[in-house]
């Protein structure tokens, strides 16, 4: 008999359109080529179940639970709020998929699990007779640490709590569950240097790209108006480090950029704009798509890729694509963390708002004409799906 692994995600893992879905969606297929796949997920965006049948080819079996909309989900979390739990841990609890997985494990349905994302864990914290992997990714109660160091008053208060029962249930997770990944070895050494008990317990599987899809080479047609100079941003654009990130860019960055290169703009390239986002259009220069039916063609014709985020934890999808499609790069320090390149001869790290005007103009002015090519190259040797998940397959009990 084949054996048989539950996958549990808390968000439906295709399309791959979105970091965590990239990393969820590239890991399920990798199993589902060694084993037989139960997926259990939720559902936040109901556009997503017509992508049902794919999971459905790829799956012995799917349960994917829809959630409503994200005022309902809030309410929910609110009712389920316990006290020293996480408010995600409520926000990513649905009982239908409880009873799915209880009753699973009660009939030994299963000889291994594999849980993407901490506020999975506690799906399986009890099931000590399952040999369990969690992929944390990252260390995700430090984002909502850097979200209270910047906040003030009421709002200030409610994420330290969020960071500080996140950080309780992560390392009460690492203790129960087999194996403990991280998106990068930096981001694994940061967790033991936080939980020292888990040292040996705690791995890493980085993130890849997919050459195949990312390919420079295919004949894209243009998205920008003729005899521009593009300079795109791409993300889910009602995340707040996304959008920090591109307001930041739009007004400190971007008229030094347009005071040296006229017909430099800057193309904010991503689905559910948050209203601060979408704002940013009215300002000269600045273009926000919303939802687009592929980045790929914004990525192949932009002059230079941005990622200037001031919180970035793991590796950021948008910098591997970007180097993918052989586009420069110019990335603030946070969001290179992760990336095995070079500064310099792979991609631009610039920190501040003078030196990333003046990495970018570099970039338009022509001084790294061999930016793109080594990026690409850079990504195909370090970052390639095939060769970061063969890390997980020692991993497995079989």
């Amino acid at each position: 008999m084949p054996r048989r692994l539950l996958f549990l995600a808390h968000r439906i893992p295709y399309p791959p359109d979105k970091g965590e879905k990239i990393r969820a969606w590239h890991i399920l297929e990798h199993l589902a080529k060694r084993c037989l796949v139960d997926l259990g997920c939720l559902v936040d965006d109901a556009r997503d179940l017509n992508h049902l049948p794919i999971l459905q080819r790829t799956c012995a079996e799917v349960q994917a639970v829809p959630v409503g909309r994200r005022v309902s989900a809030a309410l929910r979390t609110l009712l389920r709020a316990r006290p020293g739990a996480p408010l995600s841990q409520g926000w990513f609890h649905h009982p239908r998929l409880a009873r799915w997985v209880e009753h699973g494990m009660r009939s030994g349905r299963w000889d291994a699990a594999f849980v993407y994302s901490s506020a999975m864990a506690p799906y399986l914290l009890r099931a000590t007779r399952l040999f369990r992997i969690l992929d944390m990714v990252d260390v995700d109660s430090a984002k909502w640490a850097a979200y209270a160091a910047n906040a003030r008053g009421l709002m200030r208060q409610i994420w330290q709590r969020e960071a500080r029962t996140l950080f309780a249930l992560e390392r009460l997770a690492a203790a129960r569950f087999d194996r403990t990944l991280f998106v990068s070895e930096a981001e694994a050494k940061h967790f033991v240097s936080l939980a020292a008990e888990a040292a040996g317990r705690v791995d890493w599987v980085e993130n890849g790209v997919d050459l195949v899809r990312f390919d420079p080479s295919l004949p894209w047609p243009t998205p920008y108006p003729e005899a521009t100079r593009p300079i795109v941003f791409t993300g889910t654009m009602n995340y707040r480090p996304n959008i920090e990130a591109v307001a930041w860019f739009a007004e400190a960055v971007l008229p030094s950029v347009r005071t040296r290169f006229e017909r430099a703009e800057f193309w904010i390239v991503g689905a559910n704009p948050a209203p601060a986002v979408a704002a940013l259009a009215r300002r000269p220069g600045v273009h926000v798509t919303g939802t687009v039916a592929d980045v790929r063609p914004y990525l192949a014709h932009a002059s230079v890729a941005v990622a200037p985020l001031f919180i970035a934890r793991g590796i950021q999808n948008k910098v591997l694509e970007a180097m993918a499609m052989a586009r420069a790069v110019v990335a603030s320090p946070p969001a290179f963390e992760g990336v095995r390149a070079t500064p310099g001869r792979d991609l631009l790290v610039a920190e501040g708002a003078e030196a990333t005007a003046a990495a970018v103009i570099s970039v338009l002015d022509g001084r790294y004409p061999e930016l793109g090519l080594c990026a690409r190259e850079a990504v195909r040797a370090n970052h390639d799906w095939h060769a970061t998940l063969s890390r997980l397959d020692a991993l497995l009990p079989w």
